[in-house]
């Protein structure tokens, strides 16, 4: 059978309006992500009744104990031993294939993020379903765009038209599904990128509202008080905090706990772990949106179900130190559960946390008896508040609790509480806490213009023309070979092709005809040079090392291997062309 790709790539080179086509694809794929969306919800609701049914044969509060323990572990073995490893979890692996892969995303993400995620959650795993959604809606759109052979670009707003699509359909909210791309993923708001995320959002409402009508959250919220305004400013200085912590927290847990042991033991003894805490903390097991959505309806006393310690939290004093706990523990709960191996995301975790931070603030305050704050009004502004910060994205935050909320009542709250939070958390952290990591451990920089060098390949910008010599060849048969070509620089090599230095004709031009130099032999003259560039270097790294050094030509090794040299005015040529290309891209979506 004849490959299909020539066909398909004339069949849409022939289209009329590549931005139309990109319009088209965006509807395919808001409708894919929003399938995607609605069968996580359900593989999520049969792992549910498949823990249920494992838990009729343990003691009550035992189940808690080791049924996380139990998710986590059949997520670890699809891992291993069905996906072979081949999963990007988390939104910091989104990021990474936009920056280095050209927003390539592997096949496999499409199904294995849904497949394990209901595993973890579905089994009690503390953390959340969005970024697994948000990795199944972007790898999606990556390998439609690659299907069709599209640009980096257009890959790039697919990638991104499917994570909308994602949120868009879990919280029946597109216009905060559009914002999370802009804001995360893409960086920048434009109107080229702006329509094809928001078609892509919309169809994944309606299709997340056609299969799964139900909705995450249901508040009806009430007005907000003017004498309220310092305690939403207070709440707003909390969330910036809470969310530093967070942040601080997630990073060291997510990378993994029990790291001596291998994953099965790292699985268990954290799965083990993890069920402890919602032994003493039921509240964090799964998601926690049933209790979320309990004290929304402002029936606080469900905390006290299913606790070990329940006749406790009748006081309030116990009752204000138990939600704080939550507060602080829902992040530790989160990490033990993805540093253990298991599959899901912060973004949940965030909510939860910033929920249960505005009813402890409310909550606290009324027990005063000076004032009487409305405890939903603060669980909501407080979920957008944590987001803010976490995120660094207060247009998403303030956009999704907006819609979920059913209203835009609280929309002075709301913005009030998420730009206070967002000012003291960037404060303390430059980036949100995907590119807090990227940065610090894989050197990459959100910045356009890294985007755009590791746009370029390596290999479009190595000079192979070039002429080698043997350390021992004498001056006089050195100066022969000048005399065949015009190059600046040569690469001295051993017999294996090793690079041993370079001869700079700018250094050496006077030797050549000074007589007291006519015994001379290149071991004489080469240098070794300020720095060797590795073949599969970033180009964003050579560039770094062209500024640092402050030089113009550099050797290119392979393996050790002189595979020629690099000079730092064709990598320019290079970045102007790729920044030529992005603009003209850019101005054909935009008409």
């Amino acid at each position: 059978m004849k490959n299909p790709l020539p066909y398909i790539t004339n069949w849409r080179l022939k289209q009329k309006s590549q931005r139309n086509f990109l319009i088209y694809c965006s509807v395919f794929v808001g409708l894919m992500g929003g399938l995607a969306a609605v069968a996580l919800k359900y593989l999520v609701h049969v792992m549910e009744e498949v823990s249920r049914n494992i838990a009729l044969n343990l003691p009550y509060h035992f189940i808690y104990v080791f049924l996380p323990a139990l998710g986590i572990l059949f997520t670890v073995v699809y891992q291993h031993l069905i996906n072979r490893d081949r999963i990007a979890k988390g939104i910091g692996n989104i990021l990474l294939s936009i920056k280095k892969d050209k927003a390539n995303i592997g096949f496999n993400n499409v199904y294995s993020h849904l497949i394990t995620s209901s595993l973890t959650v579905g089994f009690g795993g503390s953390s959340g379903l969005e970024a697994p959604i948000v990795s199944t809606g972007a790898a999606i759109g990556s390998n439609v765009g690659r299907f069709f052979q599209l640009s980096a670009y257009e890959k790039t707003v697919l990638l991104a038209a499917g994570a909308a699509a994602g949120i868009a359909a879990v919280f029946n909210s597109p216009i905060a599904g559009v914002l999370f791309s802009l804001e995360i993923l893409i960086g920048e708001i434009t109107i080229p990128t702006f329509i094809p995320l928001l078609i892509a959002s919309a169809t994944g409402v309606v299709v997340g509202k056609a299969l799964h009508s139900r909705q995450l959250f249901h508040l009806i919220t009430e007005g907000w008080l003017i004498q309220a305004l310092p305690f939403y400013a207070m709440l707003g200085v909390l969330s910036g905090l809470t969310a530093v912590y967070i942040t601080k927290v997630a990073d060291k847990l997510e990378k993994g706990i029990f790291l001596k042991y291998n994953r099965y033991i790292r699985a268990l003894a954290g799965g083990l772990l993890l069920g402890l805490i919602i032994l003493l903390f039921p509240p964090m097991l799964g998601e926690g949106y049933h209790y979320l959505q309990e004290v929304l309806n402002g029936n606080i006393e469900v905390l006290k179900e299913e606790c070990l310690y329940g006749n406790w939290l009748s006081q309030p004093v116990f009752m204000i130190a138990f939600i704080a706990a939550l507060v602080l523990i829902k992040v530790v709960a989160a990490g033990i559960t993805l540093g253990s191996g298991g599959n899901g995301g912060t973004f949940a975790p965030t909510m939860f946390t910033g929920a249960f931070l505005g009813l402890f603030l409310a909550y606290g305050i009324n027990q005063t008896g000076l004032i009487h704050l409305n405890t939903s009004n603060f669980i909501a502004v407080g979920m957008a508040g944590a987001l803010s910060g976490v995120l660094h994205a207060p247009l998403t935050a303030i956009f999704l609790i907006a819609e979920i909320t059913g209203g835009y009542v609280l929309f002075i709250p709301l913005m009030i509480v998420s730009a206070i939070s967002y000012i003291i958390a960037r404060a303390f952290n430059p980036h949100n806490m995907y590119w807090h990591t990227l940065i610090h451990e894989k050197n990459i920089s959100p910045d356009q213009d890294y985007s755009m060098l590791n746009a370029i390949s390596l290999d479009n910008v190595i000079n192979t023309q070039y002429t080698t010599v043997n350390k021992d060849m004498a001056l006089p048969d050195f100066i022969k070979v000048l005399s065949g070509g015009n190059a600046n620089i040569y690469a001295v090599v051993d017999g294996s092709g090793k690079l041993e230095g370079v001869v700079l004709m700018d250094l050496i031009r006077k030797q050549l005809f000074d007589s007291q130099k006519a015994n001379a032999c290149i071991s004489d003259l080469m240098i070794l040079p300020p720095a060797v560039i590795e073949y599969n270097q970033p180009v964003n790294s050579v560039m770094d090392t062209f500024d640092a050094l402050d030089v113009w030509q550099l050797p290119v090794v392979k393996n050790g291997q002189f595979v020629g040299f690099i000079s730092k005015s064709a990598l320019l040529t290079q970045y102007r062309q790729v920044f030529i290309q992005q603009h003209k891209q850019t101005d054909i979506f935009a008409r």
